[in-house]
């Protein structure tokens, strides 16, 4: 009678990649009914004379159980992942018709005739200064906006120029300066602009599409009315 040869877990395992990698398929992965073929021929294959230990067994037991349990958490993570990207499309089509407080300088001139925004005011200025400029770059309205304390400071433009007329709609300038011992200084400014659209990316990232501003990520929003 023959003897039978010894195979441990380590010559099945590094039979089975060599299979594997000669199907062509590229994958040094192992699911659980491979892992559990293995543990299968490890069992078939033992030396009868000298039969596993229960201790090594077990463990090895424990890994497959460990490998299942893996897997489930793999796919409730997947499950979670999709449930939260729906969720996220759901609110952001409520974003639509909305008006947000985003950064920029564009403010668009509606039908309602005015664009309002904040500045930014990084310390006490004697003297704050809104000018209005058309897309061709002429000053077309100047507003003096007095002292301001740090913090942030609302504006409001009524679409009407220096003497009082109403300017045609579309996208202005703004440009907010303050004045300090050092100078004068350009301050950031955020204006109020409608929600045409929303798109969900990848990773659930949102994008708010403004009217005549272009696209905005969410996480950029200072404010939702």
């Amino acid at each position: 009678m023959s003897a039978i040869n010894p195979t441990n877990v380590s010559d099945v395992l590094g039979d089975f990649r060599h299979q594997q990698g000669g199907a062509g398929n590229g994958t040094n992965e192992l699911g659980k009914n491979e892992f559990m073929e293995l543990m299968i021929a490890q069992l078939k294959n033992q030396n009868p004379l000298e039969p596993q230990d229960n201790g090594e067994f077990i463990s090895q037991l424990a890994q497959f159980s460990s490998l299942e349990e893996m897997q489930g958490v793999s796919r409730s993570v997947d499950e979670l992942s999709s449930q939260f990207r729906s969720t996220q499309a759901l609110q952001a089509s409520a974003m639509v018709g909305r008006t947000v407080l985003a950064p920029s300088q564009i403010g668009i001139l509606g039908s309602e005739g005015e664009i309002t925004g904040t500045i930014q005011v990084p310390a006490s200025t004697g003297g704050l200064r809104l000018s209005i400029e058309s897309q061709n770059g002429e000053r077309v309205r100047q507003i003096d906006l007095g002292a301001s304390e740090a913090g942030v400071a609302s504006f409001q433009w009524d679409g009407k120029d220096g003497n009082g007329n109403a300017l045609p709609p579309g996208p202005y300038r703004i440009v907010a300066e303050g004045s300090y011992p050092s100078g004068t200084e350009q301050l950031a400014t955020m204006v109020s602009a409608n929600v045409d659209s929303v798109s969900l990316g990848q990773g659930g990232k949102v994008t708010l599409n403004l009217a005549g501003m272009g696209s905005i990520a969410l996480s950029d929003v200072e404010q939702i009315n």
